[in-house]
């Protein structure tokens, strides 16, 4: 196992621990099941294709954690929004709208200050 490797995997369980499955992560990332499996055992690291969506992924799941409870994050990111025309930020970020999903977290984030 690579350190390279190793680092996408501490995120991957990371994740994974806070309720958003392999199938979640294979939604947002285009992956299949089996290559996030080996992502997370840190056999395998994502190439290219992928490693853009996960680590936005990953990215808003770190920003989430600090604006709500760990409990509700994944309920939050399968849930449709109607700031996202209905659809859930999984979904918007597997079609790659992250910057959309980023305000939304902003908005979070700033109320938290309030």
């Amino acid at each position: 196992m690579n350190a390279i490797a190793a680092g996408y995997a501490n995120d991957l369980r990371r994740v994974k621990a806070l309720g958003i499955d392999a199938a979640d992560i294979s939604r947002v990332t285009g992956a299949a099941r089996a290559t996030v499996s080996s992502w997370m055992r840190a056999t395998r690291r994502p190439g290219a294709a992928h490693r853009e969506r996960l680590l936005e992924l990953v990215a808003i799941v770190d920003r989430l954690t600090d604006v709500m409870d760990e409990d509700y994050v994944a309920i939050w990111l399968q849930k449709p929004l109607p700031a996202l025309n209905d659809d859930t930020p999984l979904d918007a970020l597997g079609d790659g709208r992250y910057r959309s999903v980023s305000k939304l977290v902003s908005e979070l984030e700033n109320d938290s200050f309030s």
